[in-house]
């Protein structure tokens, strides 16, 4: 039979609420007490129910967060800095991946309620936002990550995509590459759609150029490198001569498929730059150029965010957004 905490205090001579005083609030008691309580718990072999402690609080300790995949490690490092700023305030975070699918995202979403997290960081896998709008009306606040609603509705954190877009294009247009290719897909994935929107832009400002649009069903390493196999099996003259893949496992992806052949040299041939700045792009056998976002802090930030908002303190704007940073390396220098 499980150790209760009726079972502590009979031993350390203390009553129940000693002994709960101790576990929550030990600056409330005395030392010695402490120690003697401390001590029947060891002995006991005394574990807290802490399910039931939070179902009685009427919240838990812990913090949601679905990210779109978690293989990525742009995600990862999200993740990371969202549980480094949960555990200054002795807070965990359960994490989900949604793997871009909205019925994946919606069964974590009602997890998370069953389990009364404190707030929930949520990277939406579609712009349908219903279920995001009815757990808020539940009384469980929200802060997007990596994504902001245009009205501003809702708390988020989040990188100008546009400006990341436009930055990676107009670098490959002062190269003087002007048969530019995006890479990347869905498009109905709203971090993809403002970098394709950045990245016209930049193109409608370059006289001469043109855009490609290469469309993916997903943005990992085997769509870029189906892509770049796909752009190699044409006629050198029909090949773009930049490759702006919207992130960088499609560009690593890319990288090999465009490997396979001699002929196409990275960047003389195409030159290739992707998104995130993850740390194996400057790892691949050609360093990759790519938009540098500040993912660890993205999730420390939305953690602050969430933590003000439940302490009603603010001190944030409701849509706190970070500038990207264009970061050169070997794919696109020469």
């Amino acid at each position: 039979m499980a150790v209760s905490v009726k079972d502590v205090a009979s031993a350390a001579s203390v009553s129940v609420g000693t002994v709960s005083n101790v576990l929550n609030q030990p600056s409330k008691v005395a030392p010695a007490t402490v120690e003697r309580v401390m001590q029947a718990i060891a002995e006991l072999g005394y574990v807290r129910n802490d399910a039931a402690r939070q179902l009685r609080a009427g919240r838990s300790r812990c913090i949601g967060l679905v990210v779109l995949d978690v293989g990525n490690p742009f995600f990862a490092e999200v993740a990371r800095g969202a549980e480094a700023r949960a555990a200054e305030d002795g807070m965990t975070v359960l994490l989900g991946s949604s793997d871009e699918r909205a019925d994946r995202e919606g069964a974590y979403l009602d997890l998370f309620q069953e389990q009364r997290v404190n707030g929930v960081l949520v990277t939406p896998a579609s712009d349908d936002l219903a279920p995001l709008a009815r757990l808020r009306e539940s009384g469980v606040p929200i802060v997007l990550v990596d994504r902001e609603t245009p009205d501003g509705e809702y708390l988020s954190v989040s990188v100008d995509d546009i400006e990341g877009g436009q930055l990676a294009v107009s670098h490959l247009l002062s190269l003087g590459r002007r048969r530019i290719a995006f890479v990347g897909g869905p498009l109905a994935t709203r971090q993809v759609a403002d970098r394709l929107e950045g990245a016209r832009r930049a193109v409608d400002a370059a006289e001469g150029a043109t855009l490609e649009i290469v469309e993916t069903p997903a943005l990992t390493v085997l769509q870029g490198r189906a892509a770049g196999e796909a752009l190699v099996a044409r006629l050198a003259a029909e090949r773009p001569d930049a490759v702006f893949a919207a992130n960088d496992l499609l560009a690593v992806g890319l990288l090999q498929g465009l490997s396979l052949m001699a002929d196409v040299r990275v960047p003389d041939d195409i030159a290739l730059i992707g998104y995130d700045d993850i740390d194996f792009a400057a790892a691949t056998v050609v360093p990759l150029s790519s938009i540098r976002q500040p993912a660890s802090l993205i999730g420390y930030t939305a953690v602050d965010v969430l933590l003000a908002e439940l302490a009603g303190a603010g001190g944030y704007e409701r849509n706190v957004r970070f500038q990207p940073e264009l970061v050169v390396r070997a794919s696109t220098a020469g």
